[in-house]
């Protein structure tokens, strides 16, 4: 199997931290904000997913992540993941378990439901089309909660959707026929490493019952909330530092 190619940065020093985006993100979109205060304690391994249209597989895509984390001289590490990235997070842990520490799963889920899997199926249709001003518009409907984006000028509203047209990452129709087919449900049991799981309580994209079921199933796994819709670290970004820091705090991580 080819080795998925990955663009990496290092920042910071101390313990390994390794971050896994989710679909159609990117490192700076999902995880930008935190880079700073995390670095300021750890080594920070930053990978973004292929910006083309090369096949994914959640075992490439997480035993990719760990190759990018070892080969930047971090040998063990905790791994934050986000949405689809909490699955690579999961898959990573039981294929490579000398090397992570611990997780952090946010916003994620072990399989799509149905309302997740025909949203990125949505995404696939109008990428194929090349409908990229609905696709923006689909996609905003869905990433934060209602209370949050209806509180939002129209005209701010309108400018997202005009810079989000024009900036979708390349690789994420891929990303999106990942989502669709990603079972962890069988991993989960086998997780052996603190694990903290953060709901999103106001997702309209991935329901917080998939990150309730993460928690239910993973032994010993700690469960936090924020209220926020799926992208949570742009409506409460500083209770989402916290909850990261304090868990990794914690455990020594």
């Amino acid at each position: 199997m080819t080795a998925i190619p990955l663009r990496t940065t290092v920042h910071g020093t101390g313990p390994g931290l390794v971050l896994a985006h989710g679909a159609g993100g990117t490192i700076e979109t999902n995880f930008g904000a935190l880079i700073p205060a995390l670095a300021a304690t750890h080594t920070v391994v930053a990978s973004d997913y292929p910006d083309s249209d090369i096949p994914l597989t959640l075992d490439g895509l997480a035993d990719a992540l760990v190759a990018a984390a070892v080969d930047a001289g971090v040998e063990t590490f905790t791994i934050v993941g986000y949405s689809l990235g909490s699955a690579v997070a999961v898959r990573a842990a039981v294929r490579h378990p000398d090397r992570v520490r611990g997780l952090i799963l946010a916003a994620g889920f072990a399989k799509a439901d149905n309302r997740a899997r025909l949203a990125v199926r949505i995404w696939q249709d109008l990428l194929d089309r090349g409908d990229t001003t609905t696709f923006a518009r689909f996609a905003l409907a869905q990433a934060f909660s209602a209370a949050f984006f209806n509180g939002l000028p129209a005209d701010q509203v309108d400018e997202l959707v005009r810079v989000g047209a024009t900036t979708i990452p390349g690789g994420t129709n891929q990303q999106a026929k990942l989502v669709e087919i990603v079972n962890t449900t069988g991993d989960l049991g086998r997780i052996t490493v603190p694990t903290l799981v953060v709901d999103a309580t106001e997702d309209l994209l991935v329901d917080p019952v998939n990150s309730r079921f993460l928690a239910e199933t993973i032994p010993g796994a700690e469960y936090a909330e924020i209220a926020a819709g799926h992208v949570l670290m742009a409506e409460q970004p500083d209770q989402w530092r916290k909850t990261v820091e304090d868990f990794l705090t914690h455990h020594h991580l």
